[in-house]
């Protein structure tokens, strides 16, 4: 049986942050050190990025006559709001990113509609509330009440992946589920001005965004292109539990990304990924290398540094990692959202062709390394 990833789809709030603007206001802090100065404009300059996409509507630089709570636009100050006023922002702004991203893939998903969707898995590491975004998805998206609901909550950057296994778990015990995916960070509140050298990393790269997908083992109907999930796989590095962290303080959520991670993915990817091709038949039985029959590479853009490492330990051209590279540049990391929306462009590009492989790999906390492989399914 076939289980299908269908219809993903991405929401993203309307205010941008373009990347050399915030450099500045980062780097005018008047707390700052001499060497936070030249660590933001380097961080800044190197992370590949040139727009993101916030909820904090006071990021667009102008003064808007209100109270501000995170950015005084007059005194071009960035301001220290407490852990609630991000949180209680959090519940508004996810909640409308999940409901849209839910909406569009629902819409983008022909053959299946509300009253079709028996699960629903939310993921998000950017806040908490009860109620939650699982209870809204099945509220305002008009499914049913014995919708069976699941939040993976706090895991990071990587989460997507898990999800996607879980939903592909489900549809395998019940073979007419269909699961509805959905993940929405929101990076930016937690961002903030800092002499710390993580600090400053995170605030070059985060974003907000949310992506949606459909997992089912229905046909794919006439034209439509879809990922066919066939495996996953996790592995925990030997070394990393310190240098990637998300932790909950007084001041919002705080992130330690030292700039040791992409030296131990450098080290680890080629054994992190072993299990997996292991596990496959056609990539157990080929005696080449398994670059030249994965087509396409869903690399989690966590930072340019990243993809560099992964670009040169594992071979690959630029033109398969240009999903990702074109992800971080025009949306920052959205954390556990980001690897949705590289698939989403491998998927929409126009060499994706039916049969083709694709293996994705995302990142996070542990440090953690989730893969899947998967292929290009047309209808």
């Amino acid at each position: 049986m076939a289980v299908m990833l269908r219809a993903l789809s991405t929401a993203v709030p309307p205010t941008i942050l373009y990347q050399d603007q915030v450099r500045d206001v980062f780097a005018a802090q008047p707390d700052l050190s001499r060497l936070a100065q030249r660590l933001v404009t380097t961080s800044f300059n190197l992370s590949g990025i040139d727009t993101r996409h916030t909820v904090i509507e006071e990021l667009t630089l102008e003064a808007d006559g209100g109270a501000p709570r995170f950015f005084d636009a007059t005194s071009q100050r960035l301001l220290v709001p407490g852990t609630r006023v991000r949180n209680e922002l959090y519940i508004t702004e996810a909640t409308k990113l999940f409901v849209e991203a839910g909406r569009r893939a629902l819409a983008a998903c022909p053959g299946i509609d509300a009253a079709d969707v028996t699960h629903v898995i939310t993921v998000s590491c950017t806040g908490f509330y009860a109620p939650g975004p699982d209870y809204m998805l099945v509220r305002e998206l008009g499914l049913s009440p014995a919708t069976q609901r699941y939040h993976l909550g706090f895991m990071g950057c990587y989460a997507s992946m898990p999800a996607l296994r879980t939903a592909k778990q489900f549809v395998e015990a019940d073979p007419d589920a269909v699961v509805l995916v959905v993940s929405a960070e929101l990076c930016t509140l937690h961002l903030r001005t800092s002499n710390d050298p993580d600090a400053i990393v995170a605030s070059s790269l985060f974003a907000d965004g949310a992506a949606a997908g459909i997992v089912s083992a229905r046909p794919l109907q006439a034209g439509e292109v879809g990922l066919q999930l066939d495996s996953f796989g996790t592995v925990i590095t030997p070394v990393g539990e310190g240098d990637m962290a998300w932790k909950i303080g007084d001041e919002g959520f705080e992130m330690v990304l030292s700039s040791y991670v992409p030296h131990i993915i450098d080290e680890h990817i080629e054994d992190a990924l072993a299990p997996l091709f292991a596990g496959d038949p056609e990539l157990a039985e080929s005696r080449s290398s398994p670059n030249i029959d994965i087509a396409h590479w869903a690399i989690h853009p966590g930072g340019r540094s990243i993809l560099d490492k992964t670009e040169a330990k594992l071979s690959l051209s630029g033109a398969q990692l240009a999903p990702s590279r074109e992800t971080l540049r025009n949306y920052g990391n959205m954390s556990s959202a980001t690897v949705l929306f590289v698939l989403k462009a491998i998927v929409e590009g126009t060499d994706a062709t039916a049969h083709q492989r694709v293996c994705a790999m995302a990142f996070g906390p542990g440090l953690t390394v989730e893969s899947g492989l998967m292929t290009i399914a047309v209808g």
